[in-house]
């Protein structure tokens, strides 16, 4: 029960801001390295894009580097993969993104390179969660459009902090619980959550919603259903998320 974009063309890749040129490399043994572009974050626009292959993730942008994880191109709701990208950076002549992953530790980005992922969507939106006045704010370019009170993760299973984004929309639930309406994200719990399949954190609607605002979840971001609903006419995936 999913909703997701259709994979953006490869041909998209030619919208996103234009890097310097490669110097010449003195010889051969020497790498050619092109200054990192930022793709995200500047002017109020990020940059996602879906996992066209299943892919090895490196350290550094280069295949020599050490292998950070391994990314699919299924989430483990059975929508397509999806990450945010943050930079891009040339080394002899190959292309390599930097991208936010959906793993612990939270925070973690890795390289991939460039034909491992299916072009460029851009988005304007930005989640911002307070987990200690357990207050949601959603932005669009810059500007506030909707605010709502929320509940978090209990003590025992506190809603993880950091920069994240949302993979996947997610709708007709078996259970009332999740509301209406669900988004999945790349934060993960490394204690326990709500969420199906365990360990990664939901924003999702409730069928009690006189507990809220409050620590009353396993990790998950609980909204009012009324609340669950607008978010998804405002808010698209790719959005980034930061949970502080």
């Amino acid at each position: 029960f999913a909703r997701s974009a259709e994979p953006a063309p490869l041909a998209r890749l030619a919208q996103a801001p234009a890097e310097p040129a490669p110097a010449t490399s003195p010889s051969a043994a020497t790498p050619t390295i092109t200054e990192p572009v930022a793709l995200s974050g500047r002017g109020n626009l990020w940059r996602w894009s879906f996992v066209l292959r299943a892919t090895e993730v490196r350290a550094k942008p280069s295949s020599e580097s050490a292998v950070v994880m391994r990314l699919k191109t299924l989430t483990p709701e059975r929508t397509a993969n999806l990450v945010l990208v943050l930079e891009r950076q040339t080394v002899d002549g190959q292309q390599w993104l930097r991208v936010r992953l959906p793993t612990l530790p939270n925070n973690s980005t890795g390289w991939v390179p460039l034909q491992a992922l299916c072009g460029y969507e851009t988005v304007s939106t930005h989640l911002f969660v307070d987990t200690k006045r357990l207050r949601l704010r959603l932005e669009r370019r810059g500007r506030t459009v909707l605010r709502a009170r929320i509940g978090v993760g209990q003590k025992r299973w506190p809603t993880p902090t950091g920069e994240f984004y949302v993979r996947n929309e997610l709708r007709g639930f078996d259970s009332p619980i999740y509301g209406p309406v669900a988004f999945g994200t790349s934060a993960r719990s490394a204690v326990l959550t709500d969420w199906p399949g365990g360990g990664f954190i939901g924003i999702h609607g409730t069928n009690r919603p006189g507990i809220l605002p409050g620590r009353v979840s396993h990790g998950c971001i609980r909204l009012r259903n009324p609340d669950i609903r607008r978010l998804a006419r405002l808010m698209p995936v790719g959005t980034p998320i930061t949970v502080s």
